[in-house]
């Protein structure tokens, strides 16, 4: 293994069996010793489906990683993508020995700390201080490298006060705070850090994504991140790892990789529809519909986007809302409309209708988040990323400019000369 190489996988796999520990028989135990014995292959690693949950398996056996091969460099910040389910975190826990694969071999350079779910690594009966000092000597430090660390930890984490407590009685945020600063301020070569992070509020995911930056680029330190917000892994991450089904479909440049996970995991409909019983929602109310037209065949920048949305409602003069949401594909926060009247709704089949006008959004890939809230503002549903908008561009009143213009908006202002 080069010594400039941090990480190297090769042919990793990891087999589950669905409901059970190990194989679940007696009979499956003794075929499996019997064909170790003889030197042959596990009879049942020659069975299993690829990784799908949104369909129904044949076999018990699963393969939640199959062939997994990538290189990663000393100081690079990797990001790792992909829907729930592609693999992430199981890939995370092969790396830091959480368990082990069922084929394949990581050879790793350096020391790992990782931080995978609140509170991993954490004993809950010890207290703030005990944990750091714990942690510290599991990653080989001597006492006093960790005391040197120590108030930086604290500080970093905002949990003084409560660092003589036992963390069994720290809330979900205060767990993630300190175990964050605890991984980041110890001296590893490797920094592994989990979807955890959405856990902790605004401010301190803003510290957080600081200091990995800092970790990777000032510190030489080697950082993988998985998150499901690209802009995140966009500014801390020059590589990404995409994952599907279990499988690493891209591994390359971080832009080029979110693109094609924009590309090949969002729904691109321009009107989906939903019968009452699988339409999202609750006893309240139900979304059975939604479209996105125009006058054109395709979205340009000079023409409005009717948006329409058919709900029903159950309960008689419910106020209900119906808001959304556009997003870049680098999943930059453009705009929300509210529907800000609120209506009282009948019992019923009801539509909303809203209109994006023309000459607003600059040409690109936009992805529309839809949001149903009921009474009291209690969301009743929320769907993710659910339309996909590719605006054209048009090449009016460009005079001799030709380049692509800058910029999510695009409003035709008034201009005067005098």
């Amino acid at each position: 293994m080069s010594k400039m190489l941090a990480i190297k996988a090769e042919n990793i796999s990891k087999q589950y069996r669905l409901g059970q520990v190990g194989t679940g028989t007696v009979v499956h135990d003794l075929n499996r010793w019997w064909a170790s014995l003889r030197g042959n292959e596990d009879p049942y690693l020659k069975v299993g489906e690829v990784n799908d949950r949104t369909q129904k398996g044949n076999t018990d056996y699963v393969w939640s990683l199959q062939d997994i091969n990538f290189e990663i460099e000393k100081g690079q910040a990797i990001g790792i993508i992909g829907r729930n389910g592609a693999g992430k975190s199981t890939l995370l826990k092969l790396l830091s020995k959480v368990t082990q694969p069922t084929t394949g071999d990581f050879k790793i350079n350096g020391r790992i700390a990782s931080l995978l779910e609140v509170g991993t690594g954490f004993n809950p009966e010890m207290t703030g201080r005990e944990n750091i000092f714990l942690n510290g000597a599991i990653l080989g430090m001597t006492r006093r490298e960790i005391r040197n660390k120590f108030d930086e930890i604290v500080d970093f984490s905002g949990c003084e006060r409560y660092i003589d407590t036992p963390v069994k009685r720290y809330s979900s945020g205060m767990y993630v705070r300190l175990a964050f600063a605890v991984a980041a301020y110890l001296e590893s070569e490797i920094l592994i850090v989990d979807e955890v992070l959405a856990v902790g509020d605004a401010e301190f995911q803003k510290k957080c994504l600081g200091k990995m930056n800092d970790v990777s680029k000032g510190q030489g330190r080697t950082v993988l991140f998985v998150s499901h917000n690209m802009l995140s892994i966009k500014k801390l991450c020059q590589k990404g790892i995409l994952l599907e089904n279990g499988r690493l479909t891209y591994e390359g440049n971080i832009d080029a990789a979110i693109k094609l996970y924009n590309t090949e995991n969002i729904n691109r409909d321009k009107e989906i529809k939903w019968n009452e019983n699988d339409a999202p929602g609750n006893s309240l109310a139900k979304i059975l519909s939604i479209k996105a037209s125009c006058l054109s065949n395709e979205f340009n920048i000079n023409e409005d986007i009717k948006l329409e949305f058919e709900f029903l409602n159950y309960i008689h003069l419910q106020k209900l809302n119906i808001s959304f949401s556009i997003f870049t594909e680098d999943d930059i926060y453009v705009l929300s409309s509210p529907n800000l009247n609120r209506p009282e709704f009948e019992l019923g089949i009801h539509k909303s209708i809203c209109i994006i006008p023309k000459d607003l959004l600059n040409s690109g890939i936009y992805f529309i988040t839809v949001l149903l809230v009921g009474e009291n503002f209690k969301i009743i549903t929320e769907l993710d990323k659910i339309i996909k908008l590719d605006l054209k561009d048009v090449l009016e009143g460009r005079s001799d400019y030709i380049g692509t213009w800058n910029g999510v908006v695009r409003p035709k202002l008034k201009w005067d000369n005098v």
